[in-house]
């Protein structure tokens, strides 16, 4: 069993259909076999988020949603929730600059460095800059 920081963008595949991922059935089954997630505490809203917007666009309903929700609840999930100490604000902010990511993606990757982590992710960005940290990517 090892812990995998899982990027919103491999969830996410999991609920729409056009944007399935080999990459992201490959997390899937890792999490089936035992695999544990370590995730920031934004998590759950970023993806809520993308439901909510996708349901506004017609490409799920609110009963999808719903059990796309209670399904994220049976994760094996270790939400990131201590304050932010400055020093990890500090790397985050790092990360942001020297690889040109969001505040959010950044936060995955500093969790998997800190974490010593494997880090799930189907974002060509977040991808690249994980590499170049010496992030094992799934």
């Amino acid at each position: 069993m090892i812990r995998l920081v899982l990027d919103a963008s491999v969830v996410l595949t999991w609920c729409f259909p056009d944007e399935q991922s080999q990459k992201a059935e490959e997390v899937s089954e890792r999490i089936a076999g035992g695999d544990r997630i370590a995730v920031p505490a934004f998590w759950r809203h970023e993806i809520l988020n993308a439901l909510l917007v996708g349901e506004r666009r017609k490409r799920l309903t609110r009963d999808l949603t719903q059990a796309f929700i209670n399904d994220l609840y049976r994760l094996p999930v270790d939400l990131d929730e201590h304050p932010t100490p400055a020093t990890v604000f500090d790397a985050t902010q790092s990360l942001c600059r020297n690889h040109a990511l969001t505040a959010y993606d950044a936060a995955y990757l500093e969790i998997a460095m800190r974490e010593s982590c494997t880090l799930a992710t189907v974002d060509t960005e977040l991808r690249r800059a994980a590499i170049a940290e010496g992030v094992p990517v799934l």
